[in-house]
């Protein structure tokens, strides 16, 4: 399951709930090697994400998820954001 809603929105939304920082100091390896067992909770949060939301209905459709599906979306995002700037760098 891929992002497709908008990013900077879900990044500001988990900014916001505080989400982000605590996912920068993860081994994402070892978090990532565990999604598996989290896959159900993962596409649920990422289907969430994909509608579209405002920041605020972000903010209050992801408040009832886990803190372990906040960060694999953070993750997630973090990763396609990074991916977009480095396709943006290069042309």
């Amino acid at each position: 399951m891929y992002l497709q809603g908008n990013l900077q929105a879900v990044f500001d939304a988990l900014y916001h709930m505080g989400v982000i920082d605590p996912v920068l100091d993860m081994d994402w390896s070892q978090v990532m090697d565990e999604l598996p067992y989290h896959y159900e909770q993962f596409s649920q949060v990422v289907a969430v994400a994909n509608r579209n939301l405002s920041v605020d209905e972000l903010v209050r459709e992801l408040n009832q998820f886990d803190e372990m599906s906040l960060s694999y979306l953070a993750i997630e995002v973090a990763k396609e954001l990074a991916d977009f700037h480095s396709r943006e760098t290069l042309h």
